[in-house]
């Protein structure tokens, strides 16, 4: 088995199976998951608020010490994509729950 990539710069082929990847999980409380969960359902943050009976502002503090937590652990979440991907890593949300 040759270690360099080949002509199109692909690594070389291996029979192994690809090692999954371990993320450090923030640790995020249960209402900073509660809130998560329902805006990324597709909810405005404004419905979030309407739902769990707080203000705007506090699920914007949620959200904003979600993305803290994240970047403590090297995980980017700047964006709600990307909070999207890390709640799907992490087991927070699934795509059936999407």
């Amino acid at each position: 088995m040759t270690t360099a990539p080949d002509a199109l710069g692909h690594p070389p082929h291996t029979d192994e199976p690809p090692v999954a990847r371990v993320y450090q999980k923030p640790a995020l409380s249960a209402r900073e998951i509660e809130v998560l969960r329902h805006w990324l359902r597709g909810d405005s943050k404004l419905a979030v608020a309407a739902d769990l009976h707080i203000a705007l502002g506090t699920v914007n503090t949620h959200l904003t010490r979600i993305r803290e937590k994240y970047a403590l652990v090297g995980r980017d979440a700047s964006t709600k994509t990307t909070l999207l991907v890390r709640a799907l890593q992490d087991g927070i949300i699934t795509i059936a729950e999407l």
